[in-house]
C-alpha cells in the first residue's frame, strides 16, 4: 500500500500505516516490521515515478498526467520548486501532503543521482512513516483523537520542513561565500 501511496496513485499513507501502528500496539504486527515496509514501499513507489521520468521524460507525464491528477500547470509548479530548491526538496517534500507523491516526477526528469534521490526520499518517508505508526500505537482506536493529532502533526512538519530548508540555504549561502 505505501508503493502505491509513494507514487502517483492517490492512496493515503493514513489508511495503511496508521492501523499497522494499532495492531503492533496490540501485539498482533512487528512494529519494526511494520516501519521497514512502510518505508521500503515508500521508497520503491519514489523510484517508480523517479524512474518513469527519467527514462521516458516529460511526454509521459504530458501524455498520461491528466489521468492521475497532475496538470500541466502541477507539473511546471513542481518542475520549479525542485530546480529553485534542490535535491533538499526530496526530503522536504515527503513531509508534505499531496505533494510527497510527486516530487519524485521532477527528480527523475532532472536526472538526479539516484543514491542521493533514494537516501533523501527514505529519510524523508521514514519520518512519515514514523509519525503515523507512533499515532496508531498510542492513539489506538481513538478515531477522533488521530484526526486531531493528524492536524497537528502536518503543522509541525511543515515547520520542521520550513526550518530545515533555512538552515540548508544557510549553508548553501555561506558556502558560496568561501568560494
Amino acid at each position: 500500500m505505501m508503493f502505491l501511496e509513494s507514487s502517483f496513485f492517490p492512496f493515503p499513507s493514513e489508511v495503511a500505516m496508521i492501523p499497522a501502528g494499532y495492531l503492533a500496539f496490540l501485539g498482533k504486527m512487528n512494529i519494526y516490521l511494520a516501519f521497514l515496509s512502510g518505508a521500503l514501499g515508500s521508497l520503491l513507489g519514489a523510484i517508480f515515478n523517479y524512474y518513469l521520468c527519467f527514462f521516458f521524460g516529460r511526454k509521459i507525464i504530458d501524455k498520461y498526467g491528466k489521468f492521475v491528477g497532475i496538470t500541466e500547470d502541477k507539473m511546471q509548479k513542481f518542475e520549479t520548486f525542485f530546480k529553485k530548491h534542490g535535491e533538499i526538496s526530496t526530503f522536504n517534500c515527503r513531509l508534505i501532503p499531496g505533494i510527497r507523491q510527486y516530487i519524485s516526477l521532477p527528480a527523475g526528469l532532472a536526472k538526479m543521482n539516484v543514491f542521493k534521490f533514494s537516501l533523501y526520499t527514505t529519510l524523508g518517508a521514514g519520518i512519515w512513516v514514523a509519525i503515523l505508526l507512533a499515532l496508531g500505537y498510542f492513539l489506538g482506536q481513538n478515531e477522533e483523537l488521530i484526526k486531531e493529532e493528524l492536524h497537528t502533526i502536518t503543522i509541525i512538519c511543515l515547520v520542521f520542513v520550513a526550518v530545515s530548508f533555512g538552515i540548508y540555504f544557510y549553508y548553501q549561502k555561506r558556502k558560496k561565500d568561501k568560494i
